[in-house]
């Protein structure tokens, strides 16, 4: 199945901390190799011999924040679009291949990018860039399989955002925190521009984006970069880049003027969760180490259960059954933290959040311990050595993070920014990102007389 990243504050959350896990990888491996073809396609590539298996990815500099105004959902539709075949690759055609070869492919988009991977043995790497690179520039589909396809995710959409009541809410605070900026729009559409985005319209967003030079490519695993030039070169090399692309400006939203506030009721919730959402500096937006200093500084605050927030409301006054924080610090447009806690039985939303904002102001007030700060850099670097076995993981990390905006050394030099911030760093940061009237806070909550 397809996928899509982001959509809701719980997901961001998720993503932030992967994120953070697969950049903390690069202190266990080499310095990538990168070259860039003729015809502006960026490849880099990370070699691993552990054993004769790559991962293939292809990174577009589009996603849902490039879509024109009214056809939000576009970018995802083309995540599946692209399957549909071209003149050398009947419909389907491409998927059950790279699984009779033993491999798994998929595709996932985000406001900033979209990408396309293949895992698969180091011997059939060929094939899979003959099949990617010939999508890139020669996808074919006809009218009934457009208008089909739109109907599949229309129906994509009502299970995963109409049918769940955290997801609907989720959308409209992030919506509500970037009014004007696409960040605000969900990535697989509006509902009603989705069922309105024809074929032409489609076509000129595809032909435009799916370029050589508006792509990167990465390549993880069992091969260096002069085994993998000559096949670059013969598959993408030849592809014709987009003239003029376009610059990737965005409408900047005004400031804000007080805290918002959203209460979401159905009747499918059983429990009242609640979450508050911040805009935030990001990793492809800071001027220094600001970013780094607010992932920090929202591990200490929210993390883990050490954390204060559990901590103080879950374990020391029982006030809730789970607490956390977040950073999501990876977008090319700029970031956004979330802090929620779901209330124990018996306790009031409103005492709870109180709780909340009393943590919070104490945090601002005083900043970390030497203590913590040293605790929550260890604990980043800890959950990393996890994921750094992962092939895959190294080519999402190196993917993800130079289509947002970030170069390889950034990338690189992570382990050891993140080494360096201050106590004063993560104070600063921290103060100018919490504040209450730039925030959206929402309340699930069950129907009326229910709770």
């Amino acid at each position: 199945m397809r996928g899509i990243i982001g959509g809701t504050a719980r997901v961001v959350a998720a993503c932030a901390i992967v994120f953070l896990c697969f950049v903390a990888e690069a202190r266990a491996f080499s310095r990538p190799e990168t070259f860039t073809l003729d015809n502006g396609l960026q490849v880099v590539v990370i070699t691993d011999r552990r054993a004769p298996v790559v991962t293939h990815m292809v990174w577009y500099r589009v996603g849902a924040a490039d879509e024109p105004r009214g056809y939000s959902g576009v970018a995802h539709f083309f995540e599946h679009l692209i399957f549909k075949g071209t003149r050398e690759i009947a419909p389907g055609e491409f998927s059950r291949t790279v699984a009779r070869n033993g491999g798994e492919d998929n595709a996932f988009t985000s406001w900033d990018y979209t990408a396309y991977f293949e895992r698969i043995a180091r011997d059939r790497l060929e094939l899979v860039m003959r099949m990617e690179a010939d999508r890139m520039r020669n996808l074919r589909f006809s009218d009934e399989t457009f208008l089909a396809e739109r109907d599949v995710i229309v129906e994509e959409r009502r299970q995963r955002i109409d049918n769940n009541p955290g997801a609907v809410m989720g959308e409209r605070m992030r919506a509500m925190l970037y009014p004007h900026h696409p960040y605000g729009t969900p990535i697989i559409g509006w509902l009603h521009e989705i069922r309105t985005l024809d074929r032409e319209s489609a076509l000129e967003f595809y032909r435009t984006w799916y370029a050589p030079n508006n792509a990167i490519l990465v390549v993880a695993g069992d091969v260096d970069a002069a085994e993998l030039r000559p096949l670059a070169e013969r598959y993408y090399g030849r592809l014709r880049p987009t003239r003029d692309l376009p610059a990737r400006a965005w409408v900047q939203d005004p400031p804000s003027v007080g805290p918002m506030r959203l209460v979401h009721r159905d009747e499918k919730v059983r429990q009242p969760t609640m979450s508050r959402l911040y805009r935030a500096t990001s990793y492809g937006t800071d001027t220094g180490r600001e970013a780094h200093a607010l992932d920090v500084a929202m591990e200490i605050l929210g993390g883990s259960q050490t954390s204060r927030l559990y901590r103080i409301l879950v374990e020391e006054r029982g006030l809730a059954v789970g607490a956390g924080a977040s950073s999501q610090t990876g977008g090319l447009g700029g970031g956004m933290v979330s802090v929620g806690a779901t209330p124990a039985a018996g306790v009031a939303p409103e005492a709870l959040e109180a709780a909340i904002d009393e943590i919070i102001d104490e945090f601002l007030r005083d900043g970390p311990t030497e203590e913590e700060l040293t605790r929550a850099k260890s604990s980043l670097e800890a959950a990393a050595i996890y994921a750094r076995d992962s092939q895959q993981g190294l080519a999402n990390m190196f993917g993800a993070s130079l289509a947002q905006g970030e170069s390889i050394d950034d990338i690189v030099n992570w382990p050891e920014d993140i080494s360096a911030v201050t106590r004063e760093e993560a104070l600063a940061i921290v103060r100018e990102t919490l504040d209450i009237n730039r925030s959206v806070t929402g309340w699930l909550m069950p129907p009326e007389g229910e709770q």
